[in-house]
């Protein structure tokens, strides 16, 4: 075999091993015709195709090449982002010192301004999940967390729970 560096052209003589390029098909040169071989692969079926799809299968080529395996590459992934979600729990005698010195009304805009400041500590911080701790109770509560993330963009959020109405958390995840 007989490789021109000019063209790259391969003389190809009867007897080689090829391969066709891009095709899982090789076989023995049986004869060549002009710009157009011929040869049987492993089954015994002639083949044709032009040289230039054709490449020489040289079994020992990569026989004396030193093969240097590398490590894979870590993939970094930020430690925020393994961690598990941020908690917030909106039950009142955990919002403030004093449960008992405020009226319904401004426990709820409490638990409401606790929810949004969340929101956007996870949105500065590029957390990807909050887990908002609402209580069954009555569903007031629950309604108003449920309010506020359906009018918020890029989160998605679902009850924690299987069993919706047993639910007192509801999950968050931004996108």
């Amino acid at each position: 075999m007989i490789v021109s560096s000019s063209h790259l052209q391969i003389i190809m003589k009867i007897g080689d091993k090829i391969a066709v390029v891009d095709e899982d098909l090789s076989g023995i040169i049986t004869s060549v015709k002009g710009n157009i071989v011929f040869f049987k692969d492993e089954f015994g079926f002639t083949h044709q195709y032009p040289k230039e799809k054709l490449v020489p299968k040289i079994s020992d080529f990569y026989e004396n090449i030193k093969v240097v395996k590398k490590a894979e590459p870590q993939k970094n992934i930020s430690k925020k982002h393994q961690r598990n979600p941020l908690v917030l729990d909106l039950h009142f005698p955990n919002l403030v010192k004093n449960p008992n010195d405020y009226d319904s009304f401004e426990r709820l805009f409490i638990q409401k301004e606790k929810l949004l400041e969340a929101l956007e500590f996870c949105r500065k911080h590029y957390l990807k999940r909050l887990e908002i701790v609402h209580g069954i109770g009555d569903g007031v509560l629950q309604k108003l967390v449920w309010d506020i993330l359906e009018n918020q963009t890029n989160l998605d959020f679902y009850n924690k729970e299987i069993l919706h109405h047993q639910s007192g958390a509801v999950m968050v995840e931004f996108h």
